[in-house]
């Protein structure tokens, strides 16, 4: 969940890697650091903090030389101070890491260095990495792309690093396994990243490592690619980005989290485009017509994800069983990879993911694979592990998305897994014809209709003013949009720290409706749909305890009106089609509560974009 960042060429380095930080921020923002060589030493500048911390405190002595390596860190092992914080030296000085993930057997690897005579400044597993490569290069009398590899071989986890020997001045040796990294190829200079993003607008020509593989990256030579267990050569694939510097700014807005709320009609639009045909009656997606008969035969879909991911899952499961007649089951990645799930062949699991790279979604992926299912892929970032880890699949097109907390991932999430059930439901015959064509048609309103539902920011902004001192909220909703339920109270736990939870609206008499009185906010989802009558019914209830009433209702609706405190319109669509509008104001809501509570929207606390660690 780190972020990394390494150079090698002809442009002073500094400057390279603290802007390519602060693009990887999202990734983990409690601490920061870097390390340059000057030709003759290394210089190296960490602090507790910030990247902007870390650009107060930069000497003169890192802003020179052509070779550095930089880390953002989100803490793991140890707490978030100067001496955690990357890159990490060796006792000797003379190498130089940064890392990403967690090294599991680091305790037993550090009390045999220390039986060795090694000495450790941090709480970090990573300086037990490095000090592990120095004793092998030493023992050994190796390079340093061999002593990497042997070290990598004896180590348990996860880890996307970069490593520096103060002896091979024009040489950088990275690896990885099971956290991200891509290696950005320009004229006469390397970059080695977390993601694409710091080296954009250097070069477009990217390759992104495989799991256990190492790359000894060299000035004015060829890039070398190795597998890490058998020392195997790899030939480099070289992909042509379709990344653009314009997508990871804020383009005029306060944060990155808004402006991405109001990118949602475009990247919706951007979704569907070439897939939904609407006047030829068709939706075409690759990854689903290559594989049409498994899921034609398919017994059960299982869904797997995380977070904010999930809550889609949660709305898929509505959508394919109302559509395609297909029994589906939503499952936590995390808590499906630690017990022993029953998968079998016909079984078709769909796994969720923006960055592609969630650790516990691709172990369970992995998992199951082993067990013979068809594993289907719905990610945003193009050539992530998850796009190569499964037997097909559709991004997003959601384009970057750098804030923290989710919001047009979401959207297009369930934009992809809504065409996927109406192709379904077509080849199927589950759906009749008159159905299909007016889901088609309405589809290609949802982004009419999401801009509709953004005009309505002001009124929402009037309503944050009213409750941005509350310390509970509950959301409530039904059918479709009880998941909108569990996105709107996560939305709000994690960007502003209100303490929130998401219900079924009918589960409310179980227990939550205990919590009502004056003080607490309600947020109610009450669209004129199926159940309308039962959710004017929880809404009376709410206001019989003098609970505060915010209601999410369809334009024009009188009833709702009459009842709650405050009244979100957005516009009507069919009730299958309503999460990615009711969603809209639930979004804007926790931002502007959040922004008036001085809490920083787009690195919430204790988070991170991509959890690339379990």
């Amino acid at each position: 969940m780190c972020g990394i960042v390494g150079y090698i060429g002809h442009r002073d380095a500094y400057p390279v890697i603290i802007k390519g930080l602060t693009r990887l921020e999202y990734r983990g923002y409690d601490s920061a650091g870097l390390a340059v060589f000057d030709g003759e030493k290394i210089n190296l500048c960490k602090t507790k903090g910030k990247v902007s911390d870390l650009e107060a405190i930069a000497t003169d002595a890192v802003k020179v030389g052509k070779v550095g390596i930089g880390h953002t860190r989100w803490a793991t092992h140890g707490i978030p101070n100067d001496i955690n914080s990357h890159p990490h030296y060796s006792n000797s000085g003379e190498l130089v890491i940064i890392h990403n993930g967690i090294i599991e057997n680091y305790d037993s690897l550090k009390k045999e260095l220390i039986n060795r005579g090694y000495t450790f400044k941090s709480e970090t597993d990573t300086e037990v990495l490095i000090n592990l490569i120095e004793d092998i290069q030493k023992t050994n009398n190796l390079k340093l792309g061999k002593a990497v590899q042997i070290a990598l071989n004896q180590v348990v986890g996860a880890y996307a690093i970069a490593v520096f020997d103060i002896k091979k001045p024009n040489e950088i040796v990275a690896a990885r396994l099971g956290s991200p990294l891509a290696i950005g190829i320009g004229e006469n200079e390397y970059f080695v990243t977390s993601d694409a993003s710091p080296f954009i607008e250097y070069t477009n020509n990217a390759i992104y490592l495989e799991d256990e593989e190492m790359a000894i990256i060299r000035l004015h030579k060829p890039l070398k690619l190795r597998k890490i267990k058998d020392d195997s050569l790899v030939t480099p694939y070289v992909q042509e980005l379709q990344l653009n510097l314009e997508q990871i700014e804020k383009d005029g807005y306060d944060h990155f989290m808004l402006k991405e709320i109001h990118e949602q009609p475009n990247v919706i639009k951007d979704t569907y485009r070439g897939r939904l045909l609407s006047d030829r009656g068709l939706i075409k997606m690759a990854g689903v017509e290559d594989n049409l008969e498994k899921f034609l035969n398919a017994d059960r879909i299982i869904i797997i994800a995380c977070g904010t991911s999930w809550h889609a899952g949660l709305v898929a499961e509505y959508i394919f069983e109302e559509f395609a007649r297909i029994p589906v089951e939503v499952e936590y990645a995390s808590e499906f990879r630690y017990r022993n799930p029953i998968i079998y062949p016909n079984d078709i699991v769909i796994a969720i993911s923006q960055s592609g790279e969630t650790a516990d979604t691709l172990a369970a992926i992995k998992l199951a694979k082993q067990r013979g299912a068809f594993v289907f892929g719905v990610c945003n970032v193009v050539g992530s592990s998850i796009s190569r880890e499964t037997h097909a699949g559709a991004y997003t097109h959601a384009g970057p998305e750098i804030g923290v907390a989710s919001t047009k991932a979401f959207t297009t999430q369930i934009t992809v897994l809504t065409l996927i059930a109406l192709r379904l439901a077509k080849a199927k015959g589950t759906m009749n014809n008159s159905d299909y064509q007016r889901y088609l048609l309405e589809m290609e309103m949802v982004p009419e209709r999401v801009e509709e539902a953004l005009k309505m920011n002001e009124e929402i902004l009037k309503i944050a003013k009213v409750y941005q001192d509350a310390t509970n909220c509950l959301y409530l909703g039904r059918g479709y949009n009880y998941p909108v339920a569990l996105e709107g109270a996560l939305k709000l736990k994690e960007i502003s720290y209100i303490h929130a939870e998401g219900y079924p609206a009918a589960e409310m008499k179980h227990g939550p409706i205990a919590l009502i009185d004056e003080h607490m906010p309600v947020i109610v989802v009450a669209q004129q749909q199926n159940h309308y009558d039962k959710i004017v019914s929880n809404i009376q209830e709410i206001k019989a305890r003098n609970g505060k009433i915010i209601a999410v209702v369809t334009k024009g609706d009188e009833q709702v009106r009459s009842l709650a405190d405050h009244v979100i319109e957005v516009p009507y669509i069919s009730e299958a089609l309503s999460p990615i509008i009711t969603t809209i104001p639930l979004q804007l809501l926790s931002y502007h509560i959040a922004v008036l509570r001085n809490c920083n929207v787009d690195q919430p606390r204790n988070l991170a974009k991509s959890v690339t660690v379990e």
